[in-house]
């Protein structure tokens, strides 16, 4: 099934098909999302476009657009921190070491 999905994939991402990330989790369990973005870059997707997919579409997709998704004065905004760049390495986003929520802090290194 993996491959499969990942030829339909690739046909959308070269006929230019937008991308959003929702809220769902699809086939993989809770808390593992990350994994879904790792294969994005892994199958062609540069890791900006896959961010954006995340951030700013999936935040249009769940129908919250400009009140999520971004940092912007105004918006609610969980924040997560990473211990590396994720549009050079997307597997950092599986190594969560902060985590700010509705500005209590859940998760400090």
């Amino acid at each position: 099934m993996l491959k499969f999905h990942a030829e339909q994939f690739k046909l959308q991402l070269a006929a230019g098909v937008p991308f959003a990330v929702g809220s769902d989790v699809g086939p993989f369990p809770h808390g593992t999302q990350a994994r879904e973005l790792e294969l994005m870059v892994q199958f062609g997707m540069p890791a900006a476009d896959v961010m954006r997919a995340d951030l700013i579409n999936g935040a249009r997709l769940l129908g919250w657009a400009g009140q999520i998704g971004e940092l912007k004065p105004h918006y609610y905004a969980d924040v997560v921190a990473v211990p590396g760049n994720p549009l050079e390495d997307i597997s950092v986003l599986e190594k969560v070491a902060f985590v700010m929520k509705g500005g209590t802090i859940y998760r400090r290194p």
